[in-house]
C-alpha cells in the first residue's frame, strides 16, 4: 500500500507544470493539497487530510532542484521567425510504393516556387505536409495508397537556432513549455539542424507566434509565407 508521501511525490514528479511551479514557489499548497485530496482518496482507498497532503508537497518541493532558466539560442540574424499560411497534413500508410511515390512527388513540385512541401517517412506512415497549390499533386501521386488521416487549414512557425542548439539540454523542452503554459496545441513538430517548425491550427497562430516573438526578442522577427 502506498503511503500519502509517495503518492503525491509521484504525482507532482509526473507532471512538468507541478514540478516547476513547486520548484518556484509560484503554487499555493494548501490549494493544490485541496484539488489533489479526491484524487489521492481514490488511489489509496481511505481518508486523506488536507495537511497531511499539504506536508508532503512541501516535503517534495524541498528536495526538488534549483529550477534555472533556460536559454534558447536562436539565430545570430534578423528573420528569426517565418510563418507559412494555408498547409495540409496528409498521413499514408507506408507501402512498397512509397518510394516510388516520394520520387515522383519530388520531381513534380520542383518547378514550383514559393510552394512549401515536406515529406517524413516512419515505420509505419509516410507523411506529407504541402502548401495548398501543392494538394492536388499529392493526390495524385499518391492515387491508390491508403490515406490515413488528412488535415486542412493549417499553418506554420519556425523557429531559427543557433547550430550549438543540438549541444544544448532541454531546448526543445524550454519552447515547447512556453506554448503549453499558454494553453497552445500543436499539429505536429518538424526538426533540422537549425530549424524547429510547429504546426498549428490557424485558430492557435497568432498566439504561438506571440509567444515565440518573445524568445527571439530583441532581434525584429519576420514573417515569410
Amino acid at each position: 500500500m502506498l503511503s500519502i508521501a509517495t503518492k503525491v511525490e509521484r504525482i507532482v514528479m509526473e507532471s512538468a507544470f507541478l514540478t516547476e511551479g513547486l520548484g518556484r514557489g509560484l503554487i499555493n499548497l494548501s490549494e493544490l493539497a485541496r484539488q489533489l485530496q479526491p484524487q489521492l482518496e481514490s488511489d489509496l482507498w481511505k481518508p486523506v487530510g488536507q495537511a497531511a497532503v499539504v506536508m508532503a508537497l512541501r516535503r517534495v518541493s524541498e528536495r526538488l532542484p534549483p529550477v534555472r532558466d533556460s536559454q534558447i539560442v536562436v539565430a545570430q540574424k534578423t528573420g528569426e521567425l517565418t510563418t507559412r499560411t494555408e498547409l495540409t497534413e496528409f498521413t499514408f500508410r507506408y507501402s512498397e510504393h512509397t518510394h516510388e511515390c516520394h520520387r515522383q512527388l519530388l520531381a513534380l513540385t520542383e518547378p514550383v516556387r514559393g510552394a512549401f512541401m515536406t515529406v517524413t517517412r516512419g515505420v509505419n506512415e509516410v507523411m506529407v505536409i504541402c502548401s495548398r497549390p501543392l494538394t492536388g499533386v499529392v493526390e495524385q501521386v499518391f492515387d491508390g495508397e491508403r490515406l490515413l488521416a488528412r488535415l486542412e487549414n493549417l499553418n506554420a512557425v519556425t523557429l531559427h537556432l543557433n547550430p550549438e542548439t543540438c549541444r544544448t539540454p532541454g531546448i526543445y523542452h524550454a519552447v515547447l513549455k512556453q506554448l503549453a503554459w499558454d494553453k497552445i496545441s500543436l499539429v505536429n513538430m518538424i526538426c533540422t539542424y537549425t530549424e524547429l517548425t510547429l504546426l498549428l491550427e490557424q485558430n492557435q497562430t497568432g498566439a504561438a507566434f506571440s509567444v515565440l516573438s518573445k524568445i527571439v526578442a530583441p532581434s525584429r522577427p519576420g514573417l515569410g509565407r
